[in-house]
């Protein structure tokens, strides 16, 4: 699990209503301050003033874009061949918000990218101030910076979306997942279901990661990454059995009988156990990312546990999805765009455990009308 870095769908931020004028106009400058940064990558690579350590980022960044169309079918277009620089630490920061006994997380709906269970504002101090506003309907609240955005190919025109400073110092292993999970969203977008389009943009991040670890990276690469992705597997696995667990007592009949009491109770032990389990996990893990988690562990609430989910219930689906197809990635693709055809998401959701045999047990229910991107 990514540490609710949220490779978010959060773009598309552009093409938010008109309804909210003051929230549609800081999407829209936002995302153009973005556009208006971006170089192409040959200049950056040609400019005597910019380091070696960034130019050798970059370009790996470009052999990683080329990897993408060339071995996994992602498209080939203007995205990530060009490069901004954005001197702050996150693209975007995203609000969930989800009530004190439930991990369905608030909605709000914008054109084209319909229903979602986010805010994304290009300012943490708008963000902060949007989370505050939620805490006062007695919501539990998170914000998580994120580093990376896809328009989901609406702004190739421009010059499509750039690679920005907030990811291109990632770890060769996560430059790559990153760069394949937004070119994913690229292909294909449900409007209204995030849980869907996450976890199938997932799914193509971690199957094409390995590949690109395997086929192209040193041996460094993928020690450093094979470091890191056991500590994310054990966290993943972790945050699941504690969704899990609140999910139990949010549905209990103490829950339902309206016995507040004993279910904050049993929500605080919950969470208590979720801190002492982190704690060891912690303690067993060595190298520069033992606290990758910390910043996370320390807001996990309602809102944070109901974003989490996005990425993780339905990739196992997907994953089996991909081998069914005979690891042919235009077959995947096919697969998975019929299976977005389909009206509903409880229709997606039994048809993606109709063709995989996996049943889908997502862990956080959605809004009738949409669900998280985390």
């Amino acid at each position: 699990m990514r540490p609710l870095r949220a490779l978010a769908l959060a773009g598309s931020l552009f093409l938010a209503g008109c309804a909210d004028l003051g929230y549609y106009w800081q999407s829209a400058s936002g995302h153009i301050g973005i556009m208006r940064a971006a170089r192409p990558v040959p200049e950056w690579l040609a400019d005597p003033a910019v380091s070696a350590p960034l130019k050798a980022k970059l370009e790996l960044a470009q052999r990683i874009r080329r990897f993408a169309s060339s071995e996994l079918g992602l498209p080939d277009n203007a995205s990530y061949k060009s490069y901004a620089d954005l001197h702050r630490r996150a693209a975007v920061w995203n609000v969930v918000a989800a009530p004190p006994y439930s991990l369905t997380l608030k909605s709000w709906c914008f054109p084209v990218a319909g229903c979602v269970g986010y805010r994304g504002y290009y300012s943490e101090d708008a963000a902060n101030a949007e989370a505050e506003a939620q805490k006062k309907q007695e919501l539990e609240t998170a914000v998580y910076p994120v580093p990376a955005y896809s328009t989901l190919g609406w702004m190739n025109w421009a010059g499509g979306d750039p690679l920005l400073s907030t990811f291109i110092g990632y770890p060769e292993g996560e430059l790559a997942r990153i760069v394949f999970h937004e070119l994913a969203h690229q292909v294909l977008y449900v409007s209204g279901d995030t849980v869907f389009n996450e976890s199938y943009a997932t799914a193509v991040e971690r199957i094409g990661g390995a590949l690109w670890l395997q086929r192209e990276a040193g041996e460094p690469a993928r020690r450093e990454y094979a470091q890191f992705d056991a500590q994310r597997q054990e966290f993943r696995a972790l945050a699941l059995d504690t969704r899990r667990a609140l999910n139990r007592i949010y549905e209990s009949p103490e829950a339902k009988a309206g016995d507040r009491t004993r279910v904050d109770a049993m929500k605080r032990a919950a969470m208590a156990d979720f801190h002492e389990r982190y704690a060891k996990l912690k303690a067993g893990w060595t190298g520069p990312r033992q606290n990758a988690y910390d910043a996370w562990v320390a807001r996990a609430n309602n809102a944070a546990f109901g974003a989490q989910a996005a990425y993780d219930d339905l990739v196992p689906g997907f994953e089996k999805l991909f081998e069914r197809e005979g690891r042919d990635w235009p077959r995947f693709y096919t697969a998975v765009r019929r299976i977005a055809a389909l009206p509903t998401d409880a229709e997606r959701r039994s048809a993606l455990q109709s063709a995989t045999g996996i049943l889908q047990t997502h862990s956080s229910p959605e809004h009738k009308n949409g669900d998280h991107g985390a």
